[in-house]
């Protein structure tokens, strides 16, 4: 399974107590990389190798559970950049080609 980034709202995450207890209990997950908690739009983003399901299911003790959405993590930026990366490299080589060209002539 590859890495993938979980986005749920958990509607009773009010206060610094509920947040702790979501964060808690999300890290119980096997697979589950990393964590972050939003506690003004009662959002928790986890991220790793596992199942959105479970995820849910398990926050479920902590309150009632809304998953807002299942993707990959990262990994589309990543790609994007290596291709930023080979246009700009293209661009330097033409530009490069040019000053010598001019010498030619």
């Amino acid at each position: 399974m590859a890495q993938q980034k979980v986005v749920l709202r958990v509607l009773t995450m009010t206060d610094e107590k509920t947040k702790q207890k979501s964060i808690e209990a999300a890290a119980d997950i096997l697979g589950v990389d990393s964590i972050a908690a939003d506690l003004k739009d009662q959002k928790l983003t986890v991220v790793g190798e596992m199942d959105a399901v479970a995820v849910a299911k398990k926050l479920k003790k902590v309150g009632k559970v809304e998953i807002l959405s299942v993707g990959p993590a990262k990994e589309e930026k990543k790609e994007e950049k290596k291709e930023e990366k080979k246009e700009e490299k293209q661009e330097e080589k033409k530009e490069d080609k040019k000053p010598v060209e001019e010498e030619k002539k």
